[in-house]
């Protein structure tokens, strides 16, 4: 908006040196650039659907008795932050090195942080366009969220998966007291990722899926060996093998009378 007032002879509006209005007459192609009012006290303008290259001066010309003025104005554009290029999910061995990148455009420039989505991550871990974790473990697997901000409009935030593989860990087995002719069950709990593979021995004997009288249950955590009707023949020691391609762990346990 550019007040006047009636001692104003001549009007004109610029941008930078370059003539959008002069008078009622439009020197610019530029569609989006209307006349809003030209009358004794106002010549105003409007730039519809701003652009980031509308940003810079404008300046009001007015003629008044020979005697020219000018008043400037600075159209600053701002723009919401927009995250135009994020990690892919990643899947990592334990204890190797794990680099994110999240980049952001707007204006003014965005800040960016990066958090890890769990319930023992308090705050921020990096307030930078890149996250490094070295020898990362098990526990820093899961979400990592980017937020983009910067009070133009609300943040933008997207994720990457972080997913740390490791070998497996028996964390229960215990021996198990069972009499003759009752329902047993030998239970080896692992947790591994990949999920573990389970293979159970008596001895140095492998047990078969199905073997009578037997039944072994293989879940993504655990591994469970039923016996339908416990015998004399069943009692001893047992061992529990869980394997995945990072490697294998065993555990022993004994059912008896």
């Amino acid at each position: 908006r550019c007040s006047v007032d009636n001692r104003v002879t001549r009007v004109a509006w610029l941008n930078r040196s370059r003539i959008l209005y002069a008078g009622n007459d439009k020197w610019c192609l530029d569609p989006r650039v209307v006349l809003l009012a030209n009358t004794k006290t106002q010549y105003s303008i409007q730039i519809q659907d701003v652009d980031v290259y509308d940003e810079g001066p404008y300046t009001c010309s007015v003629q008044t008795d020979n005697h020219p003025k000018t008043s400037r104005v600075h159209l600053i554009v701002q723009v919401s932050p927009k995250i135009i290029e994020i990690s892919s999910d990643i899947s990592i061995n334990e204890g190797g090195n794990v680099s994110l990148t999240c980049i952001a455009t707007g204006r003014p420039d965005p800040t960016i942080t990066w958090r890890h989505i769990s319930p023992k991550a308090v705050g921020f871990i990096s307030e930078d366009e890149y996250l490094e974790i070295t020898g990362i473990t098990r526990e820093q697997s899961g979400e990592y969220e980017c937020s983009a901000s910067n009070d133009v409009a609300a943040p933008v935030v997207q994720r990457v998966k972080v997913t740390v593989n490791y070998p497996p860990y028996i964390s229960d087995a215990k021996s198990t007291g069972v009499p003759v002719g009752q329902k047993g069950i030998l239970l080896c709990e692992a947790s591994a990722v990949p999920s573990a593979d389970f293979q159970w021995y008596k001895d140095d004997k492998r047990l078969a899926e199905g073997q009578k009288g037997l039944k072994v249950e293989n879940k993504a955590f655990f591994s469970r060996l039923t016996f339908f009707n416990v015998s004399e023949q069943d009692y001893g020691n047992y061992t529990c093998v869980a394997s995945n391609q990072l490697g294998n762990t065993n555990a022993s346990m004994i059912l008896y009378g």
